[in-house]
């Protein structure tokens, strides 16, 4: 693919580890002299394809070549800086990412109380608004080991999907994270009030009644895969 016009430069993907060990030996700051004997074996290439590769990052501008006493001297351009910077980026990006938690826990009944904050008109436009369905009024109940609940904690510092509190006559109703997940399948939301009187029960709401759906009872196992939002 030819990039467009203005985009950062890329380096070939095959010739990613060529260059990384041509900056290693100094070639971003001064031309070094190296065989392309010695770049193949370096990187796991015949003497042939490393030729070949200087050659594609010479005529692309990714690499400047001179003639040295005994060998050519590499150096390595502006423009070969600015794609490795890219690709910093990229695997800064990939690194600090979130990654998935599996949290499982027992199947445990709760006092009903979720069906009746789900079901409130301030909350639900907001799900329907930020997750994109309307949720059953009623949470699946997970209750977790200790184990579980320092991953919960984790969880807490992630920014999620906010729900905003509100008041309405004269009550207030606080703010919750919604955090996307998956259960055998089922598309879910764990949502962690800002306010709860259980904190070792992870809430689980989802668009269907999951405990109908997924023909759960009290006491059972289950495993909830919790995503990035």
């Amino acid at each position: 693919m030819t990039p467009s016009p203005g985009s950062p430069p890329r380096l070939p993907r095959e010739a990613v580890s060529l260059v990384k060990y041509l900056a290693s030996r100094g070639a971003l700051s001064a031309p070094v002299a190296v065989s392309s004997r010695e770049v193949g074996k370096s990187v796991g290439l015949s003497q042939q394809g490393a030729a070949r590769q200087l050659l594609l990052l010479e005529r692309d501008g990714f690499l400047r070549r001179s003639l040295g006493a005994r060998l050519p001297r590499l150096e390595l351009t502006e423009k070969t800086r600015g794609a490795l910077a890219l690709e910093v980026q990229e695997l800064t990006r990939l690194l600090q990412r979130p990654q998935p938690v599996t949290l499982e826990g027992t199947v445990a009944s709760g006092l009903g109380e979720g069906g009746y904050y789900l079901s409130l008109p301030g909350y639900r436009r907001q799900f329907e608004e930020r997750l994109g369905y309307t949720p059953f009024p009623g949470t699946l109940n997970l209750r977790l080991t200790s184990r579980e609940l320092a991953q919960v904690d984790a969880l807490r510092s992630l920014p999620g999907i906010p729900i905003d509190g509100f008041s309405d006559q004269g009550r207030s109703f606080g703010g919750a994270r919604c955090h996307p997940a998956s259960l055998r399948g089922r598309r879910a939301h764990v949502i962690l009030p800002d306010r709860s009187h259980y904190r070792d029960v992870l809430e689980i709401m989802a668009p269907v009644n999951l405990r109908k759906a997924l023909h759960l009872k009290d006491g059972e196992r289950l495993a909830v895969k919790v995503l990035s939002p």
